[in-house]
């Protein structure tokens, strides 16, 4: 079970990323921070992954807000357009990547073989 001071490790390790200073803001002793805070990472790693996506996943919104703003209001049109492409992009609205073909015969008869037995092997 997690003691409340292991919790605040934690709560401030995600907001810092420094053990040391988290274990000191916790509240255990400057003198063994260093140590204390890297024996703390590592035995909560599991918990200090899901607080960070938790948090992460709590600024969605405002982010998505800042980006909307920047798409209707920014001075610049580089960055508007930037915005509306990061949202649509967001939205799973991402334009195909160019994809760059080669007909068959325009391929050697090593290439051609080579690729047979890539695909043969698969």
């Amino acid at each position: 079970m997690m003691t409340p001071q292991q919790q605040k490790f934690i709560d401030h390790f995600v907001l810092t990323g420094n053990a040391s200073q988290s274990a000191v803001d916790a509240g255990y002793s400057a003198k063994t921070a260093r140590q204390k805070g890297h024996e703390l990472k590592n035995l909560y790693r599991t918990e200090i992954v899901q607080a960070t996506q938790k948090l992460l996943t709590d600024q969605v919104p405002a982010g998505l807000r800042w980006l909307s703003e920047l798409a209707e209001s920014a001075e610049s049109e580089s960055v508007r357009l930037g915005a509306i492409r990061d949202l649509l992009d967001r939205a799973g609205l991402k334009p195909v990547e160019r994809v760059e073909t080669t007909t068959i015969e325009k391929m050697s008869t090593e290439e051609i073989e080579r690729e047979l037995n890539a695909l043969l092997k698969h």
